[in-house]
């Protein structure tokens, strides 16, 4: 049996306690005590997702629901002690805890703790403000200005490496990297999971990784030296967890989604405006030229034409003016969505397919040789399984961009006098709407289609019915006053009349009094900006 320490005299600032289990922890003694008694488990309170403290003050994460499953499992109870990692490490020395969760593996650690076998292997990298000079390795760092979590396993290998005037040291990661973010320091050395999640949680956009992989460690429980009954015990759960399958679930759902992954849609399209804003440009620049020639020869031949004619032509230019001012209003739409070259991504993904493709006999004879290992902290087996539907996924994102791209295209060109033809009308709805998505979700959040499943098709021009629909829908979108007000757009077939109806309403301010009779007169407008 294991002797537990002592509750801690003070804690630690920011330290959480609770207890799981029948009844309130009870005092620590100098002899073996029984099973019920309860363990004191130590922990950082600010490295998600591994350990930290949730919203409510109390423990969360990877290595929480970690140890409360070992103890359901050994029939023990345990109570968590979390705080700033280096109080935490010296309360374990002191007898203040009985066990850390969570401890990086290193033989200089090993003068004063014992490990179980590990439970993940955790990447560190170097982060920095965007912009920063890139960094490949440790020694790269030399004379530059650093910082980190005081007590971690990168000070104590940058402390052994020599570095001296360049560190410098906060209470947790996220410290570190707000600090970096402010500008104090040029670059924060920690984890790579714990980092990229405190820069998504706290928006630290400015921030990203520009080391990825500088030191790779394992990461299991440590106990004060020559507690080995205490070690025994969660060695023990951890490899029933194994065996259950409940360290599988538990690891999946913490790590799981902060591990490589398919690309997110957000982060595609940031770096597309690179190449669709001067090709937008240039578009626009062309129809306005397009546009204004129509114009010149349109007023030089107006003398010779009859009333018939010039009033096709006032009718020809409206579509035009119309036309124009949409796709100015789409240009600055599209410009603010779409950010990433979706030409490199749909270069380079054939070739990573080949190449990931080209790797899995090498991999397989790995597998059959040494038996199951892990690529890139998660198990051969499911990496094997997932990749090709993350890179499917990839390509389906850059896909979707580029058929917005190719639709924006065709609203903007030119609407040449032709034969009417069959037109689905459905489908020149959700081009519609597809083309505005930016203005419609800055404008409201209740837009609803409501589309009839067995419309017949209609004679007529489907770009001058998707022109007329994006009229109608930019109107309602500038019209309503909130967010909370809403646009739906319905169709519907009369049978009985033989006609197809679109209907587009909206809660807006509604139009005034005075304007109505002048709904149908050519270039007609209350908008002067």
């Amino acid at each position: 049996m294991f002797t537990p320490a002592p509750a801690l005299a003070q804690q630690a600032p920011g330290a959480a306690v609770q207890s799981d289990g029948q009844g309130p922890a009870q005092p620590g003694s100098q002899t073996s005590p029984p099973v019920t008694k309860v363990i004191i488990v130590g922990g950082d309170r600010d490295y998600p997702p591994y350990e930290f403290l949730d919203k409510n003050g109390e423990p969360a994460g990877y290595n929480v629901d970690l140890t409360r499953a070992i103890a359901e499992v050994m029939g023990f109870r345990v109570e968590f002690r979390l705080g700033a990692w280096a109080h935490v490490r010296t309360a374990l020395a002191d007898g203040g805890v009985d066990i850390l969760q969570g401890m990086s593996y290193s033989e200089e650690r090993l003068g004063e703790v014992e490990f179980t076998p590990p439970h993940t292997i955790v990447n560190h990298a170097v982060f920095a403000r965007n912009g920063t000079p890139p960094v490949s390795t440790l020694e790269d760092l030399r004379g530059k200005s650093l910082v980190m979590h005081r007590g971690g396993i990168m000070h104590d290998t940058l402390r052994s490496m020599g570095f001296d005037e360049e560190l410098n040291f906060s209470e947790t990661p996220a410290d570190a990297l707000r600090m970096v973010s402010a500008g104090r320091y040029d670059y924060a050395v920690t984890a790579m999971l714990p980092g990229l999640y405190i820069i998504r949680e706290n928006s630290l956009r400015n921030l990203e990784p520009v080391a990825k992989s500088v030191l790779t460690v394992r990461y299991g429980y440590a106990v004060k030296k020559g507690n080995t009954e205490l070690l025994g015990r969660f060695s023990e759960g951890l490899a029933i967890l194994d065996e259950t399958g409940k360290y599988e679930q538990i690891r999946h759902k913490w790590l799981g989604v902060l591990e490589p992954r398919p690309l997110r849609w957000e982060t595609a399209v940031r770096y597309i405006a690179l190449i669709v804003v001067p090709m937008v440009a240039m578009l626009a620049a062309a129809v306005l030229w397009s546009h204004s020639l129509r114009r010149q020869v349109a007023q030089r031949t107006r003398s010779l034409s009859d009333a018939l004619e010039a009033l096709h032509r006032n009718q020809q230019q409206l579509v035009q003016a119309d036309k124009m001012a949409a796709l100015g209003t789409l240009v600055s739409g599209v410009a603010h969505e779409i950010n990433n070259p979706t030409g490199t991504i749909l270069l380079n993904l054939p070739l990573l397919k080949r190449a990931q493709a080209d790797t899995l006999r090498i991999l397989d004879e790995h597998l059959r040789d040494s038996g199951p290992f892990k690529l890139g902290g998660i198990p051969y087996e499911r990496m094997r399984r997932e990749m090709p539907a993350m890179l499917e996924e990839m390509q389906e994102g850059a896909q979707r961009i580029k058929r917005i791209v190719n639709d924006l295209k065709d609203f903007a060109r030119r609407d040449e006098p032709r034969e009417t033809e069959l037109v689905d009308v459905n489908l020149a709805v959700r081009k519609a709407a597809r083309l505005l998505d930016s203005a419609i979700r800055k404008s409201t959040g209740r837009f609803a289609l409501h589309l009839a499943e067995d419309l017949p098709p209609v004679r007529g021009s489907a770009q001058r019915l998707e022109q007329v629909l994006i009229n109608l829908l930019l109107n309602a979108c500038q019209s309503l006053p909130d967010m909370d007000r809403g646009v739906s757009v319905m169709t519907r077939h009369d049978r009985q009349a033989h006609t197809v109806e679109i209907l587009v309403i909206d809660q807006g301010r509604g139009i005034a009094p005075d304007h109505l009779p002048h709904l149908t007169d050519p270039f007609f407008t209350t908008k002067r900006d």
